[in-house]
């Protein structure tokens, strides 16, 4: 399966064993898995279902041959060197390896901006409870960061801005190219968050020229339980060791220990081995249908969304970019009008704050009903959900 110029959900939807009537429309949160991922996971348990870094026999080494495999196309995948490649369980555990590895002290800051996931502001609030570090905000609006406001922000004691660049809350895409330019000028490092991006558009990290970039398998067609943490070989060394043990050493007495060579010191302990293995299967696959052709697949069924639903009575749109539709019902309460969809029309979002809280907090919004659209999704499923919404608003107006 390769496409050249045009995207065709419907001969995708044939690889998805979960694609029947229903309509799919939560992949923000959880993608859905093609029958070459699934089948991939699987030859791990049917045929070498070993452990990797510790036996010598063939099981072992087919495994680690597999593992090699999926790292340098994770590398390819988004344009970084294999070694810069870390596994870990989520884009969460990623983001959580990179905060606490810094080292950062008292009185430095870290900038975010007001559209973080719970992932990367958790992180820096939990810092500054523990040692004192300083969380700066910095403003998005609909069309993405400040660049002014950020620029006015950053002073000595800044360290790091950590940034999502596509928001799991509207679709909104910040200006990472230019908040790296200015950080640059600074001297300040740069992480990007990118769970909404590296599933739907092509990301190059050299091009980009970010420090740290983390992204989760399950939003990209691949298993749960998988993430990714680049970083810059040169950054990476500097990071200290957050999750120690067994794999992260060299060598070892009872007093000291040698750490291993990068990647593996970061990755402790025994790997989700088929899950590895199914990501690095996924990125074959989303590389054969084409990022353009995904990201322009997306923007289709975003007007659809948009066009259909903008000036609808009862319809209050949050946010609304490429595949994701952030919206309330007037009357009704962001659950109501999940269950009803579901129930009644056969379509399955998401409704809540979306691990977005403190947004919601500050705009005092109790939450609320997330469409989310990727490759297999279609234009008449788009359809289907527009008229789905207008029935319900007029009904509960």
């Amino acid at each position: 399966m390769i496409f050249d110029k045009k995207l065709d959900a419907g001969r995708i939807r044939r690889d998805f064993p979960t694609l029947g009537k229903m309509i799919y429309a939560d992949s923000a949160c959880m993608s859905l898995k093609p029958r070459q991922v699934i089948e991939k996971m699987n030859e791990y348990y049917y045929n070498y279902p070993a452990c990797a870094g510790r036996s010598a026999h063939r099981y072992g080494r087919k495994l680690e041959e597999e593992i090699a495999r999926a790292r340098k196309e994770i590398a390819v995948f988004i344009g970084a060197k294999e070694k810069e490649i870390i596994f870990t369980k989520n884009a969460t555990e990623a983001l959580n390896l990179a905060a606490n590895g810094l080292r950062l002290k008292r009185g430095d800051e870290v900038i975010i901006t007001d559209k973080e996931h719970s992932s990367n502001i958790i992180p820096w609030l939990k810092l500054k409870k523990e040692i004192g570090i300083k969380v700066v905000i910095c403003n998005t609006g609909t069309s993405g960061i400040d660049l002014e406001e950020l620029r006015s922000l950053i002073n000595n004691r800044t360290k790091l801005i950590s940034a999502v660049h596509v928001s799991n809350l509207d679709g909104m895409e910040n200006d990472i190219s230019g908040i790296v330019k200015i950080a640059r000028k600074k001297g300040v490092r740069v992480m990007i968050d990118a769970c909404q991006s590296a599933p739907h558009k092509t990301i190059d990290v050299k091009k980009i020229d970010c420090d740290f970039l983390a992204f989760s398998g399950h939003k990209m067609l691949g298993p749960t339980g998988t993430g990714v943490l680049y970083g810059k070989l040169k950054e990476l060394e500097k990071l200290g060791m957050f999750i120690v043990g067994g794999e992260t050493v060299l060598d070892a007495t009872y007093e000291d220990y040698k750490p291993e060579e990068i990647p593996a010191r970061f990755e402790a302990g025994l790997q989700n081995y088929s899950g590895i293995i199914g990501l690095g299967e996924a990125c074959r696959y989303l590389k054969k249908v084409g990022m353009k052709n995904i990201e322009k697949h997306e923007k289709k069924l975003g007007d659809i969304l948009r066009d259909g639903l903008r000036d609808v009575k009862g319809v209050e749109i949050i946010g609304s970019n490429s595949g994701v539709f952030n919206f309330n019902i007037k009357g009704m309460t962001h659950h109501e009008v999940a269950k009803i969809l579901d129930s009644g029309y056969g379509i399955m979002v998401r409704s809540g704050r979306h691990c977005v809280h403190e947004w919601y907090n500050d705009h005092k919004i109790e939450g609320s009903v997330r469409a989310s659209f990727y490759l297999y999704n279609t234009e008449e499923e788009a359809e289907r959900f527009v008229s789905a919404v207008k029935e319900i608003a007029r009904i509960g107006n």
